[in-house]
């Protein structure tokens, strides 16, 4: 029973892996044809609301020079060295779209520093400027994945759940704080590198996490992988103002109205719990427009136009001189 809940919420990496390496063998001159076309499908969506997307994501307004240590497109190819391979063919499904003399840079992984050249990122920090930081949605068969929750706030739990791993400081923070609270259920994910083993629990599917009004999304190593899905459900996150962003554009969520904001120092936890238990009118607007949120990323069709805008704009400022 476990593994068919756990299946139902998340993606299918078997379908992911099957579907892009089917695509990595076609030829990229069929791609390269197709761009004029996808580019002319702007004409079909809301021309303001793409822009400022695209211009969110790809800050860059002004020529940035070519550097040595770039990537030309024809040499950008799988290897078996060149992983995690989700990220290389997240970024492949797009860059091949593009002239194969063309060149860019790109950073794998949890991105939490700003990069010394405009580089394709999956996370970033939250700040103004960082133009070097150019976001695509990598790593989108784990992070992206949302839920339709049939159970309404109002039957769930009066509690906050929370499963993670536990092993950066903040997080540790917060269990040392909440761990025995009688408004959590808390437990650990990891079980090797821990001073307290007592943290550690039974492994709790998502449609689990779903019987609770309140879920933790804290951070990690950079965003808090959780949230999407959260705020698909009809439960609410609970966290601190993002400081790392994604494709998920975490940094323009606004708390109190997406989510229920809690201090850094977690000190506000219970008084705020208490609150959106007694002012359920309250957390259902929190719901109805974390939903809203979330639905601007499911059109597949416009996320793809994005993308490759936010390439075209890479290549539009990139000089060779």
């Amino acid at each position: 029973m476990k593994i068919i809940n756990s299946i139902m919420y998340k993606n299918s990496k078997f379908c992911y892996f099957a579907k892009n390496f089917l695509s990595y063998i076609l030829p990229n001159f069929l791609f390269r044809r197709r761009l004029h076309t996808q580019l002319l499908k702007l004409a079909e969506y809301d021309r303001d609301y793409v822009v400022k997307r695209v211009n969110y994501y790809n800050k860059l307004d002004k020529n940035f020079n070519y550097d040595q240590s770039m990537t030309q497109i024809k040499d950008f190819k799988l290897r078996v060295k060149l992983k995690p391979h989700v990220y290389f063919l997240d970024i492949y499904e797009y860059i091949r779209y593009f002239p194969k003399e063309n060149h860019f840079s790109f950073i794998f992984g949890d991105v939490t520093h700003i990069p010394q050249i405009p580089s394709i990122v999956k996370s970033r920090p939250v700040c103004n400027g960082n133009q070097n930081s150019i976001v695509l949605n990598l790593d989108k068969v784990r992070h992206f994945m949302f839920v339709n929750d049939k159970k309404r706030f109002e039957e769930k739990t009066d509690k906050l759940v929370g499963r993670l791993a536990v092993f950066q400081s903040h997080r540790v923070k917060f269990w040392e704080m909440y761990f025995n609270h009688p408004m959590c259920d808390l437990r650990q994910t990891n079980r090797r590198n821990t001073e307290h083993p007592e943290w550690i629990g039974k492994y709790m599917t998502l449609g689990k996490h779903l019987d609770f009004k309140f879920i933790l999304c804290l951070e990690g190593n950079d965003v808090a992988t959780n949230l999407k899905w959260v705020m698909s459900s009809n439960s609410i996150a609970v966290m601190p103002k993002p400081t790392y962003e994604t494709w998920f554009m975490e940094g323009t969520l606004v708390g109190g109205y997406h989510y229920i904001e809690i201090k850094k120092d977690y000190s506000d936890l219970e008084e705020k719990l208490n609150y959106y238990i007694k002012h359920t009118d309250e957390a259902l607007k929190i719901i109805e427009n974390a939903h809203r949120f979330v639905e601007q990323f499911q059109d597949k069709k416009r996320e793809k136009l994005i993308s490759l805008l936010v390439l075209q704009k890479y290549f539009y400022y990139l000089k060779y001189y």
